[in-house]
């Protein structure tokens, strides 16, 4: 079986958008037979959930999305988690912020949306690399 390529008319047909067929094709004007190296590479600069729903098979969108599932569970609970503490902590310093009037408001929650900003980062550079990963493995199985 010859291997499936990806070119820049291919996505153009599909529906893509015009700076991903751009950033795709100034990287591979020739195309491209996804690759985990190159998925894992490129996780977090190309939209791998629209790739999944407009390039694949149904059948390979279900393997995807079973694949790409606990992983965006655990982004999911890793935000949200974040967050309440971020608002934990921020609603406290408007209470202060209302009684100062002042940069104190900034100076307590900016440590805590650094945080935020950190764990939401991590969790979502996971996400982008199994859901990349998830993608390459589904296009192989079933274009």
């Amino acid at each position: 079986m010859a291997a499936k390529r990806i070119t820049a008319r291919f996505l153009i047909s599909a529906g893509a958008c015009a700076s991903q067929v751009q950033r795709f094709h100034d990287l591979w004007p020739r195309g491209i037979v996804p690759t985990a190296a190159l998925a894992l590479e490129y996780a977090g600069a190309f939209d791998w959930r629209w790739a999944a729903a407009n390039l694949l098979s149904d059948s390979a969108l279900v393997e995807y999305e079973r694949m790409c599932a606990p992983t965006g569970a655990e982004y999911d609970r890793a935000r949200a988690a974040a967050w309440a503490e971020y608002e934990r902590v921020c609603t406290a310093a408007r209470a202060e912020y209302d009684r100062a009037r002042g940069a104190e408001y900034e100076r307590v929650c900016a440590p805590a949306r650094a945080e935020y900003d950190r764990v939401r980062a991590a969790a979502r550079a996971e996400y982008e690399r199994v859901c990349a990963l998830a993608f390459v493995g589904a296009w192989a199985n079933g274009f």
